[in-house]
């Protein structure tokens, strides 16, 4: 017997303290012009001294679940993605069950940082067609704030991050006609590790000779965010340029027929980079960036259902998206919602 997956159910939740680029003005050397110019972003929520990453994923997973019209006990596994754990371990997936009250279903992190939605919808999507699991529930949550160097020193990486989460909740569909009939059509995933230490946290890590984390470590910063800006750019515009091309080919759709992009928000500019190279309509690209920053693993469920919110994604509608990240990772989908 064939099995398909689609998304029944979207939430998100964000912290309700916004921080401004004028905010950020006082704590670094930028300016607001500088910051909407080169990303974009206009304000991020962060989060305050006693919220945590599963903290936000809890409140968009009850959202989720309520949209989706199951009941809470009907969800049989959770994926969590992340790249700003509670703790070290074990994963957050099993701090949010416990918040959750869902014991003994099973609970799974992923570390795919801005790739990681997509990663773990083609994770929930495989293991539904598999028959093993009719409900998963897939969230992508972050705290960034706490992990930023908020000094003149981190401004070109600070500057965009945000805290968020956004959930979905995927499960069996049934499919009698591939072309109307709501269903996740392909997911397409990628990686280049040879790039890692172009956008990687070195600090703390077991790779390091004799302790995890040192004082010299912290001294030299090693346990904030480094990113080459230039390379992430030029790789985050081909790449998701040609694994959007793939996922419409693998889904037998032209880029033409697909009603809405959800793109990972990373930077307006690389977005508008990726929608001007295919030729993609900027009313077909629905982004968030402006009032969130980048929320890495909770930018695309974030964006969906700011999206239904707003009566710009609808059910029936062609779905298509792309992210690219830390790793390098990259990753595409293809659904209709």
């Amino acid at each position: 017997m064939s099995y398909f997956s689609k998304i029944i159910g979207v939430g998100s939740f964000v912290p309700k303290n916004v921080y401004t680029n004028f905010d950020l003005e006082k704590m670094m050397d930028t300016t607001d012009e500088w910051i909407q110019q080169r990303t974009g972003i206009v304000e991020r929520r962060w989060v305050d001294d006693h919220t945590s990453t599963s903290d936000l994923a809890y409140e968009a997973s009850l959202k989720a679940i309520e949209n989706s019209g199951i009941k809470k006990e009907d969800i049989d596994m959770i994926i969590f993605a992340t790249l700003s754990p509670d703790h070290d371990f074990p994963g957050t997936g099993c701090f949010l069950q416990a918040k959750l009250n869902l014991p003994g279903i099973t609970a799974l992190d992923i570390r795919q940082q801005c790739s990681g939605f997509l990663y773990g919808l083609s994770i929930a999507d495989k293991f539904i067609r598999s028959g093993s699991h009719k409900n998963v529930l897939l969230v992508g949550a972050e705290v960034h704030s706490k992990g930023l160097d908020k000094t003149p020193n981190g401004r070109n990486v600070s500057v965009l991050f945000g805290d968020g989460a956004g959930a979905v909740v995927v499960s069996r569909a049934e499919v009698n006609d591939p072309k109307k009939d709501s269903h996740i059509m392909t997911t397409q995933l990628f990686a280049d590790g040879s790039l890692a230490k172009e956008l990687w946290l070195p600090a703390p890590g077991f790779a390091f000779p004799k302790e995890r984390i040192n004082e010299a470590m912290i001294k030299e910063g090693l346990h904030y965010p480094q990113m080459n800006g230039k390379a992430v750019f030029v790789h985050a515009t081909k790449r998701m340029t040609e694994c959007l091309q793939t996922a419409c080919k693998e889904a037998s759709v032209e880029l033409n027929d697909v009603d809405l992009f959800l793109f990972h928000q990373a930077n307006l500019r690389i977005n508008s980079k990726v929608a001007e190279d295919l030729g993609i309509p900027e009313n077909k690209v629905f982004n968030t960036i402006q009032r969130y920053g980048n929320t890495t693993a909770a930018t695309i469920p974030l964006g969906m259902d700011d999206a239904v919110k707003a009566g710009v994604l609808k059910k029936g509608m062609l779905v298509a998206s792309a992210a690219f990240g830390s790793g390098f990772t990259w990753a595409s989908a293809v659904w209709r919602f």
